[in-house]
Protein backbone atom coordinates (compact mmCIF):
# COMPACT_ATOMS: atom_id res chain seq x y z
CA UNK A 1 0.00 0.00 0.00
CA UNK A 2 1.22 3.24 -0.83
CA UNK A 3 1.79 6.09 1.44
CA UNK A 4 -0.65 8.15 -0.32
CA UNK A 5 -3.22 5.44 0.59
CA UNK A 6 -2.60 6.04 4.35
CA UNK A 7 -5.32 7.47 6.45
CA UNK A 8 -3.47 10.75 7.48
CA UNK A 9 -6.19 12.08 9.81
CA UNK A 10 -9.89 12.03 10.61
CA UNK A 11 -12.26 12.50 8.18
CA UNK A 12 -12.24 11.36 4.39
CA UNK A 13 -8.77 11.34 2.81
CA UNK A 14 -8.48 11.69 -0.71
CA UNK A 15 -5.82 8.91 -0.86
CA UNK A 16 -3.67 8.46 -4.19
CA UNK A 17 -6.42 9.49 -6.24
CA UNK A 18 -6.11 13.41 -5.25
CA UNK A 19 -2.59 12.86 -4.24
CA UNK A 20 -1.65 17.09 -4.28
CA UNK A 21 -5.00 17.81 -2.52
CA UNK A 22 -4.24 15.15 0.08
CA UNK A 23 -1.04 15.76 0.80
CA UNK A 24 -1.98 19.35 1.45
CA UNK A 25 -5.05 17.98 3.47
CA UNK A 26 -2.54 16.62 5.94
CA UNK A 27 -2.06 20.74 8.01
CA UNK A 28 -5.37 21.98 6.68
CA UNK A 29 -7.55 19.68 8.16
CA UNK A 30 -6.07 18.71 11.27
CA UNK A 31 -6.05 23.05 11.90
CA UNK A 32 -9.63 22.73 11.08
CA UNK A 33 -10.44 19.65 13.86
CA UNK A 34 -8.66 22.57 15.99
CA UNK A 35 -11.10 24.77 14.87
CA UNK A 36 -14.43 22.78 15.45
CA UNK A 37 -13.10 22.22 19.18
CA UNK A 38 -12.80 25.44 20.11
CA UNK A 39 -16.36 25.65 18.91
CA UNK A 40 -17.18 22.25 20.62
CA UNK A 41 -16.38 24.44 23.99
CA UNK A 42 -18.25 26.84 22.92
CA UNK A 43 -21.17 24.90 22.72
CA UNK A 44 -20.92 23.13 25.94
CA UNK A 45 -21.18 26.27 27.91
CA UNK A 46 -24.20 27.55 26.02
CA UNK A 47 -25.39 24.29 27.15
CA UNK A 48 -24.55 24.59 30.63
CA UNK A 49 -25.89 27.49 30.90
CA UNK A 50 -29.00 25.98 29.13
CA UNK A 51 -29.44 22.63 31.36
CA UNK A 52 -28.84 25.31 34.78
CA UNK A 53 -31.84 27.59 33.89
CA UNK A 54 -34.07 24.85 32.30
CA UNK A 55 -36.13 25.46 35.33
CA UNK A 56 -36.00 29.39 35.82
CA UNK A 57 -39.38 30.15 34.41
CA UNK A 58 -39.86 33.04 36.05
CA UNK A 59 -43.68 32.17 35.74
CA UNK A 60 -43.74 32.28 32.34
CA UNK A 61 -44.36 29.78 29.94
CA UNK A 62 -42.10 26.77 29.77
CA UNK A 63 -41.13 23.61 27.38
CA UNK A 64 -44.14 21.85 27.52
CA UNK A 65 -46.44 25.29 26.48
CA UNK A 66 -43.63 25.64 23.54
CA UNK A 67 -42.02 23.39 22.50
CA UNK A 68 -43.18 21.62 19.00
CA UNK A 69 -41.87 17.82 19.31
CA UNK A 70 -43.20 17.58 15.56
CA UNK A 71 -41.58 20.16 14.22
CA UNK A 72 -38.18 19.30 16.06
CA UNK A 73 -38.41 15.72 14.96
CA UNK A 74 -38.76 16.77 11.15
CA UNK A 75 -35.84 19.05 11.42
CA UNK A 76 -33.78 16.51 12.82
CA UNK A 77 -34.80 13.88 9.79
CA UNK A 78 -33.81 17.38 7.73
CA UNK A 79 -30.62 17.67 8.87
CA UNK A 80 -29.66 13.65 9.11
CA UNK A 81 -30.49 13.63 5.18
CA UNK A 82 -28.62 16.73 4.33
CA UNK A 83 -25.41 15.17 6.73
CA UNK A 84 -25.81 11.83 3.65
CA UNK A 85 -26.33 13.95 0.73
CA UNK A 86 -23.07 16.04 1.75
CA UNK A 87 -21.24 12.36 2.38
CA UNK A 88 -22.42 11.34 -1.36
CA UNK A 89 -20.87 14.61 -2.08
CA UNK A 90 -17.83 13.98 -0.90
CA UNK A 91 -17.68 10.34 -2.13
CA UNK A 92 -18.79 11.26 -5.32
CA UNK A 93 -15.43 13.50 -5.20
CA UNK A 94 -13.47 11.22 -4.51
CA UNK A 95 -14.21 8.55 -6.85
CA UNK A 96 -16.25 9.28 -9.37
CA UNK A 97 -14.01 12.76 -10.43
CA UNK A 98 -17.69 13.58 -11.42
CA UNK A 99 -18.76 17.22 -10.74
CA UNK A 100 -22.18 16.94 -11.81
CA UNK A 101 -22.75 14.42 -9.59
CA UNK A 102 -20.85 16.46 -7.08
CA UNK A 103 -22.87 19.84 -7.43
CA UNK A 104 -26.09 17.71 -7.45
CA UNK A 105 -25.25 16.48 -4.14
CA UNK A 106 -24.47 19.70 -3.06
CA UNK A 107 -27.25 21.46 -4.00
CA UNK A 108 -29.26 18.74 -2.11
CA UNK A 109 -27.55 19.19 1.10
CA UNK A 110 -28.07 23.22 0.69
CA UNK A 111 -31.74 22.14 0.20
CA UNK A 112 -32.19 20.02 2.75
CA UNK A 113 -30.55 23.07 4.68
CA UNK A 114 -32.28 25.79 3.70
CA UNK A 115 -35.72 23.67 4.85
CA UNK A 116 -34.27 22.87 8.04
CA UNK A 117 -33.45 26.67 8.37
CA UNK A 118 -37.30 27.52 7.31
CA UNK A 119 -38.52 25.42 10.39
CA UNK A 120 -36.65 26.54 12.78
CA UNK A 121 -37.65 30.33 12.09
CA UNK A 122 -41.22 29.30 12.27
CA UNK A 123 -40.94 27.51 15.20
CA UNK A 124 -38.60 30.63 16.74
CA UNK A 125 -41.84 32.69 15.46
CA UNK A 126 -44.48 30.11 16.99
CA UNK A 127 -42.76 30.36 20.31
CA UNK A 128 -42.54 34.27 20.60
CA UNK A 129 -46.37 34.53 19.61
CA UNK A 130 -46.71 32.31 22.58
CA UNK A 131 -45.08 35.05 25.00
CA UNK A 132 -42.02 32.76 24.79
CA UNK A 133 -39.80 35.85 24.02
CA UNK A 134 -35.55 35.92 25.06
CA UNK A 135 -36.57 38.71 28.21
CA UNK A 136 -39.03 36.70 29.71
CA UNK A 137 -37.20 34.37 32.00
CA UNK A 138 -34.11 32.90 32.46
CA UNK A 139 -35.15 29.36 30.49
CA UNK A 140 -36.10 31.91 27.44
CA UNK A 141 -32.84 33.49 27.32
CA UNK A 142 -30.35 30.30 27.74
CA UNK A 143 -33.13 28.44 24.98
CA UNK A 144 -32.35 31.87 22.46
CA UNK A 145 -28.78 31.62 23.49
CA UNK A 146 -28.32 27.93 22.14
CA UNK A 147 -30.72 26.82 19.79
CA UNK A 148 -30.09 29.79 17.58
CA UNK A 149 -26.51 30.02 17.88
CA UNK A 150 -26.62 26.35 16.07
CA UNK A 151 -28.66 28.22 13.40
CA UNK A 152 -26.58 30.22 12.88
CA UNK A 153 -24.09 27.92 12.23
CA UNK A 154 -26.12 26.20 9.98
CA UNK A 155 -26.76 29.93 8.30
CA UNK A 156 -22.63 30.08 7.83
CA UNK A 157 -22.52 26.79 6.24
CA UNK A 158 -25.23 27.05 3.46
CA UNK A 159 -23.40 30.35 2.88
CA UNK A 160 -20.15 28.96 2.53
CA UNK A 161 -21.67 25.78 0.47
CA UNK A 162 -22.92 28.71 -2.29
CA UNK A 163 -19.28 30.04 -2.31
CA UNK A 164 -18.18 26.52 -2.64
CA UNK A 165 -20.66 26.28 -5.63
CA UNK A 166 -19.34 29.61 -7.15
CA UNK A 167 -15.67 27.77 -6.94
CA UNK A 168 -16.89 25.14 -8.90
CA UNK A 169 -18.21 26.53 -11.62
CA UNK A 170 -15.47 29.62 -12.03
CA UNK A 171 -12.39 27.09 -11.43
CA UNK A 172 -13.83 23.64 -11.31
CA UNK A 173 -12.75 20.83 -9.30
CA UNK A 174 -9.01 22.50 -7.97
CA UNK A 175 -7.20 21.33 -5.31
CA UNK A 176 -8.59 24.52 -3.82
CA UNK A 177 -11.90 23.62 -4.07
CA UNK A 178 -11.23 20.12 -2.79
CA UNK A 179 -9.85 21.36 0.77
CA UNK A 180 -12.98 23.67 0.58
CA UNK A 181 -15.47 20.64 1.07
CA UNK A 182 -13.45 18.57 3.05
CA UNK A 183 -13.52 20.94 5.50
CA UNK A 184 -17.05 22.06 5.43
CA UNK A 185 -17.53 18.28 5.17
CA UNK A 186 -16.44 18.48 8.97
CA UNK A 187 -18.04 21.04 9.69
CA UNK A 188 -21.29 20.23 8.47
CA UNK A 189 -21.04 16.87 10.09
CA UNK A 190 -20.41 18.70 13.62
CA UNK A 191 -23.34 20.79 13.51
CA UNK A 192 -25.59 16.85 12.78
CA UNK A 193 -23.83 16.07 16.05
CA UNK A 194 -24.13 19.50 17.54
CA UNK A 195 -28.34 19.31 16.91
CA UNK A 196 -28.69 15.89 18.08
CA UNK A 197 -27.44 17.02 21.11
CA UNK A 198 -30.10 19.82 20.73
CA UNK A 199 -32.85 17.62 20.39
CA UNK A 200 -32.35 14.94 23.14
CA UNK A 201 -30.92 17.92 25.69
CA UNK A 202 -33.69 20.52 24.78
CA UNK A 203 -36.77 19.06 22.75
CA UNK A 204 -36.67 15.57 24.57
CA UNK A 205 -36.10 16.11 27.98
CA UNK A 206 -37.95 19.38 27.84
CA UNK A 207 -40.97 17.28 27.16
CA UNK A 208 -40.54 14.63 28.99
Amino acid sequence: MSGHENFEYPGLNLGSAHPDTHDAAKTTVFGFWVFLMSDAILFGLVFSTYVASVHATAGGPGPRDLYDIRSAFVETLLLLASSFTFGMASLAMKYKHSTARLVGWLLATLLLGACFLGLETHDFLSMIAKGGTPERSGFLSAFFDLVPLHGLHVTGGCIWLVCLLGQLARYGLDSRTKLGILRLALFWHFLDIVWIAIFSVVYLAGLA
